[in-house]
């Protein structure tokens, strides 16, 4: 990205036109630049004022609700400007104009301004992604993981496992150091090693949320399948509410992966569609038939499909599974089967609904939890340190082993050693943000 000495704008709104256009301006000169679009008058910090937008002949391009941010105290902790402008894209291009004509102005980069915001100590990177991650947001569940990690929860809570880690260290090192001294407690390297084994329990208790928060992030997978002509198609037509899949009375019809995403009760879930699994030597129908096997060992939950009475499935099915008895509008219930249902009638669709629900649910029970692979990556190096320091019985290597996970941890927030990372994790932002 560009020097910090530049002052940036864009637009932080929705795309244009729109009812409102907010413009953002960070950054030394965002002031005297407000100054000279509205004639000199500048509002009281945090005031929405409205104000007259002027071009250099100081003819009016607008009229805007302005508001003013002095420095640290703004989201960049720079000065910052935000002009409410009517969503024209004649205004905000006439504003931007006027913007870049200002020495020392230009077009803010992707993620620039939450980037400013990191280096001047008002986001950590945890909350940076975090913030990302609500910006993204589809469903309920997602905007509450995200709402964790933007506005801190989950960075206290990795530094204070980095706080005791570092007062652990402390310790063994004022022992080592201090072995003679009167007033320093004797055995501290066993008295920490509880402290040190309640960190890393905590720690791997988070890490096994790891799956649970990349399901509420990407969404829970559902694979359908099932012979022929068993309501597969049908099933994925009736939960997305409109005609996904081509049904009909010919065996083979499906031969590919199709998928809807679905809302339910604000999870994320993925439901897909598969070929028929059966014998087959249709060459296209073989490889929608192996893209079904394929999706079954990735799936998070398979619906093994039988029309009720049909011949059973004698193959083992993934431990991930549920077997649904369908066309219960033409067929009376029989045994072997975990829910029973008719897309005709909508009977037991219901049931499955809340059986998708309660799968979801047992992997993820709202705490907070590690939704990018860089997070878990630098968790589980934190976690084989603090084994390596709890198996170490030398205390000169258990405290080095203590920095490295000390040091891990702050990799996560960006306190340590995160340069190389920042333009990767900013570049996914949008441009106003």
């Amino acid at each position: 990205m560009s020097g910090t000495t530049d002052t940036i704008f864009a637009l932080s709104s929705g795309s244009l036109p729109a009812g409102v256009a907010v413009l953002r301006i960070s950054g030394p000169a965002a002031f005297p630049a407000l100054m000279r679009l509205t004639g000199g008058r500048q509002p009281p910090p945090r005031k929405a004022a409205l104000r007259r937008i002027l071009d250099r002949e100081e003819q009016l391009i607008d009229e805007a609700l302005v508001l003013t941010f002095p420095a640290p105290h703004s989201f960049t902790g720079e000065d910052v400007v935000e002009l409410q402008l009517h969503g024209s894209r004649a205004v905000v291009n006439a504003v931007y104009s006027q913007l870049a004509a200002l020495p020392g102005f230009r077009l803010a980069e992707a993620g620039e301004f939450s980037r400013r915001a990191f280096e001047n100590g008002r986001l950590d990177l945890v909350e940076a992604e975090g913030l990302a991650e609500l910006i993204a947001t589809e469903t309920e569940m997602q905007r509450r993981l995200a709402v964790e990690q933007s506005f801190g929860r989950q960075s206290h809570l990795y530094e204070d496992w980095a706080r005791r880690l570092t007062h652990a260290r402390a310790m063994i090192e004022a022992e080592l150091d201090f072995a003679d001294e009167d007033d320093v407690p004797g055995s501290v390297g066993e008295r920490v090693t509880a402290d040190i084994a309640a960190v890393r329990t905590e720690l791997e208790k988070h890490l096994e949320s790891a799956k649970g928060g990349e399901i509420i992030r990407d969404g829970f997978k559902v694979a359908i399948v099932g012979p022929p002509n068993s309501g597969k198609s049908s099933l994925l037509n009736y939960l997305a509410q409109r005609d996904v899949a081509i049904v009909t009375d010919l065996a083979g019809t499906t031969r590919d992966v199709l998928h809807v995403d679905l809302d339910l009760e604000g999870y994320l879930v993925r439901v897909f569609d598969t070929a028929g699994i059966r014998e087959s030597s249709d060459v296209i129908e073989q490889e929608g038939i192996r893209r079904a096997r394929q999706l079954i060992d990735t799936a998070d939950l398979v619906l093994y499909l039988e029309e009720i009475g049909s011949e059973p499935l004698q193959a083992p099915l993934s431990p991930h599974a549920l077997r649904v008895g369908t066309k219960l509008d033409i067929h009376r219930r029989a045994p072997s089967y975990d829910i029973y249902l008719s897309t005709v009638t909508g009977e037991g669709v219901g049931s499955l609904r809340k059986a998708i629900v309660s799968r979801i649910q047992s992997a993820w029970d709202g705490s907070v939890a590690p939704m990018r692979g860089r997070q878990v990556a630098l968790l589980q190096d934190t976690s084989l340190h603090l084994r390596s320091a709890l198996d170490e019985t030398e205390l000169e290597l258990r405290a080095e082993h203590l920095r490295g996970a000390a040091t891990a941890l702050g990799r996560i927030t960006g306190q340590v050693d995160v340069e190389q990372l920042l333009n990767v994790i900013f570049s996914q932002f949008c441009i106003g943000k």
